[in-house]
């Protein structure tokens, strides 16, 4: 068997295809190196990225501090399991609990993996401090939410791709509108419920911002309810909406934050929840855990990543360029409202819905902008995420701009 570094965009096209699983519709691009807010492709021709993984590469490609702390951790040590300590956990686990302003923090790897975690410490709360009838508890999820894939999560899904051919699913969730006080007020009356879990702005859905109001009134009813405020903060969290979590925007710290991605600066797989003692403290050991979860490796490269937000003033730039891009954007839907028909976002997590013209949709325009040199992605058919790495200058970011606004010009 032997390997090449020199493959074709058609080439590595054909092989996902032939011997990968198609669980994925990617733009037909194939990228082999990142540098900031830049990707290249194997022809080598430049890109500027505005998805960053997601959200996961906030702090930019291959950052240099993060991979020089990835590169002395691989070096000395990568992974003991749980069955022992190891001299990276506790430093961590202390640097951010600190960082985020919790008493505990329990670490695992995906965000998917957070998020369940996140459903059993509810579970466990609700049952042993709120005295819940043994498996009654219920935990309230919104419609169009996106927390993961797996079988638990999308028991709570409202999106048919998700759950599709995938049942039966998992008791225990109920589903209310999102952004509706009332319907949040209405659903708190049932006292097995233990958790209300929620996105503070909807990602994958869109970017659908909630009213003012709806993250810090929702905190205070769970609160009035003794019910947990479970807050999905894995795309929203670690800078990218101008606050350091999303749920800052309103003052509010949720009773559980749930967070991934960006946590390494989209080098190595880091998820975490945290909480306060009265909720973590539930869990005992053997209940619940992961071997990859908490590894050194993981730690280094987290605590690194963290320490450039803060150093770098990622969160504060987040909120500047975004506004330059929504203003930007405003302006564009303003000379073609027959093509744009929506801007919305906080700092870079941004997104513009498209209107289908002569039968081209948002797909169309995402190709449009690879030819152009910016990368993006549509999600829910016609709705375009823009969310690049806050390290975004304003030259560059005046520079994707114009990309867009041409592309739209000529769309």
């Amino acid at each position: 068997m032997t390997t090449t570094t020199h493959i074709s965009t058609q080439e590595a096209i054909a092989l996902e295809d032939r011997y990968g699983a198609h669980n994925y519709h990617p733009l037909p691009v194939v990228l082999s190196k990142g540098e900031g807010v830049f990707l290249w492709d194997v022809e080598g021709k430049r890109y500027f990225d505005f998805l960053s993984a997601y959200s996961a590469v906030n702090q930019g490609h291959c950052h240099p501090r993060i991979i020089q702390a990835l590169i002395e951790q691989a070096q000395t040590l990568t992974l003991t399991s749980r069955a022992f300590y190891n001299d990276k956990l506790g430093v961590f686990e202390k640097y951010i609990t600190e960082y985020f302003g919790y008493d505990k923090v329990l670490m695992m790897n995906s965000g998917a993996e957070a998020n369940e975690t996140a459903l059993k410490l509810a579970r466990k709360w609700g049952y042993q401090k709120k005295g819940i009838p043994e498996n009654k508890a219920i935990i309230l999820a919104v419609k169009r939410n996106f927390h993961g894939r797996t079988l638990a999560i999308i028991s709570a899904s409202t999106d048919k791709t998700a759950t599709k051919d995938f049942g039966p699913f998992i008791d225990g969730f109920q589903v209310i509108e999102y952004n509706d006080i009332a319907a949040l007020e209405t659903a708190l009356q049932n006292p097995n419920v233990c958790g209300f879990w929620v996105e503070p702005i909807q990602g994958e859905a869109g970017v659908f911002v909630p009213d003012d109001g709806y993250l810090a009134k929702s905190a205070e009813l769970c609160k009035k309810h003794n019910v947990l405020f479970m807050v999905d903060e894995v795309q929203t969290g670690v800078g990218r909406t101008g606050k350091l979590i999303a749920s800052h925007h309103e003052n509010v710290q949720p009773d559980m934050l749930i967070l991934g991605k960006a946590l390494s600066g989209g080098t190595y797989p880091v998820s975490a929840v945290l909480a306060n003692d009265e909720v973590m403290l539930c869990i005992k050991p053997g209940e619940h855990g992961s071997t990859f979860g908490g590894n050194p490796l993981a730690c280094a490269v987290a605590m690194a990543a963290l320490q450039v937000v803060k150093d770098e003033k990622l969160t504060e730039n987040a909120e500047k360029m975004g506004e330059m891009f929504r203003n930007r954007m405003r302006a564009l839907m303003q000379r073609y409202p027959e093509k744009v028909s929506a801007v919305r976002g906080k700092g870079l997590l941004n997104a513009i819905d498209i209107k289908e013209k002569d039968g081209k949709t948002a797909w169309d325009v995402c190709l449009a902008m690879k030819e152009h040199g910016l990368l993006a992605k549509p999600t829910h058919g016609d709705k375009i995420r823009f969310a690049p790495p806050l390290i975004i200058t304003e030259s560059q970011m005046d520079e994707a701009c114009s990309i867009i606004e041409t592309v739209i010009a000529n769309y």
